[in-house]
């Protein structure tokens, strides 16, 4: 089979590895095996690595960094404090996807990435010298479909096949070869430059199972460096009054990054500042000094470890192995509290910056079949669920999943007395089951006849290590099961599966409006049926004024919920809601006061 590499595509960092042997290794370049996440663009064309970190202060606006942390975001996801320290423009898309501008143009996430990728696979191909066109590329185990999207779109335009969207704490458990352990526990915590993520695996037989995961998509070793620098600037503006231009912003970013690094191995870093008008800026930080500034940022992981514990069902001693990854866990205090919590001393003994790389070329030689006592787990390449009322899509087990898994959520009826209900499964991203791909339709009968709401029915999405999709539905009360198994549960083209994923990114927005119109329209359906009830059952309980505003608001009602104004049903709702309290308190309490009538306080 073809070669295919692993790549860490990081925050801060980027690597590329492959197996020699039995041994992963890191790919270095003249500057070493870590390529600087930064792209900087200059006459010359885009440049990749240390050369464009170099240009970070020379040409601020047109060099971009950290721009995993924008990957599949929206402008309106990006933290004010974020966009306040970035030299860069970040506008609104299409779609409302984030775009940088540089100079007279723009471009997405994916696209500064993939220059990132294209260095990398440049690197590859002068090592091997021959073609590099398959990958394996990491992700965080948080990254939503939408990320995780963005990361393989990125490889796209780099001219590599995204073999496998890994999660990194996989990855970083391979590279341990903790997977050649016949059972266990692995916590792995993961503290980047841009995010940080616990996750807790079960390993059994050679298999991984991410039985939790946590973490803090806005937290990582670039919010410890804006820790630093606030205060530096807080000291500055006392000592030096003058406003920092973007350079010198960064020039202190810098420094403030260089000497974190150093109090890693010393007790004390110093380093000077130089400001515009000749004069410049000193200042030594010792080891307990940086401890005390960073102390909060370092406590906060603490929080997402004990609620991936507890969402496991484990304490701390429980866990077998703890295995750290990310630039940020060289910080001792990093280390010791790690430590603290967990009981034991973690892993440490390989380059947490090189660790997730390193998992990732196993992870490609498993592919290649250069590894053959793994089990291979697949993922869904579109999402799986149900049609519900209106004809919108509920979505059970989305794009990207790794199988085998499972999925159940509780639905109910829309009509009175309703004694079957027909389950449609659907596959797609859209959000209407008419826009998406039918896989199969199948009915649950023997229902008791109940009042619209009352019928609680489960359904539960199963698919195997085969790829095959077994559907059942239960109604709870009765116990009545129905279930199909759907074979093959995939069956679709390459060509189709990217058609339906431009479908669905084209028609986002429409699609969205669609749905959230047709959820108005079947709340108001069905306000105003209960409504309607209500009025005749409890005209009595109200004065005549109240009753007359609830019918003229359930008649404005009526006549909006066929438009095609979702905010003028809403707002017809809350008007109809506003009115109707009082009837409807009065109606519970009559109610109360039946069912209490004749009984004694034992009867209670």
């Amino acid at each position: 089979m073809a070669r295919i590499v692993g790549i860490d595509l990081g925050t801060t960092n980027s690597l590329i590895a492959y197996m020699e042997g039995s041994t992963p290794r890191v790919i270095s370049g003249a500057a070493g095996g870590l390529v600087p996440s930064v792209v900087s663009f200059g006459p010359e064309g885009p440049v990749v690595g240390a050369e464009a970190k170099s240009h970070l202060i020379t040409r601020a606006d047109r060099t971009i960094y950290s721009i995993k942390r924008f990957m599949g975001k929206a402008l309106e996801d990006v933290a004010p404090e974020d966009r306040a320290f970035i030299p860069f423009r970040l506008l609104e898309g299409p779609r409302g996807v984030i775009q940088v501008q540089v100079g007279g143009k723009l471009y997405t996430p994916a696209e500064i990435s993939a220059f990132i990728l294209i260095e990398l696979k440049k690197r590859a191909e002068d090592y091997f010298k021959e073609e590099v066109s398959k990958a394996v590329i990491t992700v965080p185990a948080y990254f939503n479909d939408a990320q995780r999207q963005a990361t393989k779109d990125a490889g796209k335009m780099a001219g590599l096949d995204v073999l496998r969207i890994l999660n990194e704490p996989t990855a970083a458990s391979l590279a341990y070869g903790l997977q050649r352990k016949k059972e266990g526990i692995v916590a792995v915590y993961d503290f980047g430059g841009g995010t940080f993520d616990i996750s807790i695996l079960k390993i059994k037989e050679g298999i991984f199972e991410v039985l939790s995961t946590n973490g803090d998509t806005h937290l990582g070793g670039d919010d410890i460096d804006q820790r630093i620098s606030t205060l530096l600037l807080g000291e500055m503006a006392q000592k030096h009054p003058i406003e920092l231009r973007p350079e010198e912003r960064q020039r202190l970013r810098l420094c403030v990054e260089q000497a974190k690094c150093e109090l890693s191995s010393v007790d004390r870093a110093a380093f000077t500042l130089p400001l515009e008008g000749g004069g410049s800026f000193s200042r030594e930080i010792t080891r307990s000094e940086l401890e005390g500034m960073i102390r909060e940022i370092v406590d906060r992981t603490v929080g997402p470890c004990k609620e991936a514990l507890a969402d496991a069902g484990l304490s701390p001693r429980q866990v077998d192995e703890v295995v750290l990854v990310g630039g940020s866990t060289r910080i001792p205090l990093v280390r010791r509290r790690v430590e603290e919590l967990f009981g034991k001393e973690p892993h440490s003994e390989m380059n947490p910056d090189e660790v997730v790389a390193l998992g990732a070329a196993v992870q490609a030689d498993i592919l290649a079949g250069g590894i053959s006592d793994m089990l291979l787990l697949d993922v869904t390449p579109l999402s799986l669920g149900i049609e519900t009322m209106g004809g919108v899509v509920s979505k059970l087990i989305h794009r990207n999943s790794t199988i085998p898994t499972s999925a159940k959520e509780q639905f109910t009826t829309g009509v009175e007395g309703q004694s079957s209900v027909m389950i449609h499964v659907v596959q797609g991203e859209r959000e209407l089951a008419k826009d998406c791909r039918s896989l199969a339709r199948f009915h649950l009968t023997g229902i008791d006849p109940m009042p619209a709401g009352i019928p609680k029915i489960e359904v539960n999405f199963l698919i195997d290590a085969n790829g095959i999709l077994n559907v059942s539905a239960r109604e709870l009360r009765t116990g009545k099961v129905q279930s199909i198994e759907v074979k093959p549960s995939y069956g679709l083209t390459d060509s189709e599966v990217e058609k339906m994923l431009e479908d669905s990114f084209k028609n986002a927005r429409a699609d969205m409006e669609q749905r959230l119109l047709i959820e108005a329209r079947t709340e108001a359906q069905s306000v105003i049926s209960h409504a309607e009830k209500i009025v005749i059952e409890g005209a009595h309980l109200v004065t005549q004024e109240e009753l007359s505003e609830i019918k003229e608001n359930l008649g404005e009602l009526k006549v909006r919920v066929d438009t095609e104004d979702r905010h003028a049903i809403r707002e017809a709702l809350e008007r109809l809601d506003r009115s109707a309290i009082g009837l409807s308190t009065a109606l519970m309490n009559q109610a109360v006061e039946s069912s209490l009538k004749r009984k004694k306080v034992s009867d209670l």
